[in-house]
């Protein structure tokens, strides 16, 4: 039996119709949506989910150079230094000294590594409602689909993505 593709299928054939509209403007839409989407849920911890998703990495990679984080989070390290304030200043990410005089290493403090599991819970209840909304086939087109994109859209110099 042949299976059917939805539009989100990275298999599905390509439209014969050009593409309208602007691809900026139509992912910013999306993102703005499924953003409020988390933030409602996670907000509730008091922390966005920019925020959850930063000490997230810090939890899992940890104590970690800003470099090595700002790389694998796929942002500048300005943009991880504006967005560390914050943590730094609740209290639940450190930044300690390194292994010689010029570097650090962020790490999450105890209050953050129990913030992080507090957020997480919020975070599955806003997982679960993107999964419900869209149905699970959709989002795993959706994430191939980004994955794939990404993979092909290379970084560009001086790329500032926000967290």
């Amino acid at each position: 039996m042949e299976q059917a593709t939805t539009p989100l299928s990275p298999t599905a054939e390509p439209a014969l119709a050009k593409p309208q509209g602007c691809t900026n403007l139509k992912l910013r839409q999306l993102m703005r949506r499924v953003a409020q989407h988390y933030d409602a849920e996670v907000g509730k911890t008091g922390l966005k989910g920019t925020q959850y998703s930063l000490l997230s990495y810090v939890v899992k990679l940890g104590p970690i150079r800003a470099v090595d984080l700002a790389g694998a989070m796929r942002v500048t390290t300005s943009t991880l230094s504006r967005n560390l304030q914050p943590l730094v200043a609740m209290g639940l990410l450190a930044i300690l000294p390194g292994a010689d005089a010029r570097s650090r290493l962020i790490t999450a403090t105890e209050e953050g590594q129990k913030k992080r599991t507090e957020a997480q819970r919020k975070w599955r209840v806003a997982q679960e409602g993107i999964n419900q909304l869209l149905g699970p086939q959709r989002v795993v087109a959706l994430h191939a689909l980004i994955d794939e994109s990404l993979e092909l859209l290379s970084p560009m110099d001086g790329e500032d993505d926000d967290v």
